[in-house]
């Protein structure tokens, strides 16, 4: 019977440590996530946070004034617009108006 009860404390101590074990490992498991979901949080902030700069940043005020300060452009006007149009004698010069063999 001792050799019973042996194996019997021997099988309850190695049950302990598992079970010691295994609580350590679901808290840290634990931990980590409630770490990953505070970074999720922040990153979410963040993100949010960006999209309203790229809003802000992408008005038709702001993007005009970019577009005269940094590129030099102007905004089009019949004074500065050159319109192109094909006249006959351009017709004509082209080989299927011509009816020129290819």
């Amino acid at each position: 019977m001792t050799k019973l009860n042996v194996l019997l404390l021997a099988a309850l101590l190695l049950s302990s440590v598992y079970l010691v074990r295994v609580s350590h490992e679901s808290r840290r498991l634990f931990s980590a996530l409630d770490k990953a979901r505070s970074e999720e949080r922040l990153l979410d902030s963040e993100f949010e946070r960006l999209k309203s700069d790229k809003q802000s940043q992408a008005t038709p005020l702001r993007v005009e004034k970019t577009a005269r300060e940094k590129l030099a452009m102007r905004s089009a006007t019949p004074a500065v617009t050159q319109y192109v149009t094909y006249g006959l004698a351009a017709l004509s010069a082209t080989p299927a108006a011509s009816g020129s063999p290819r």
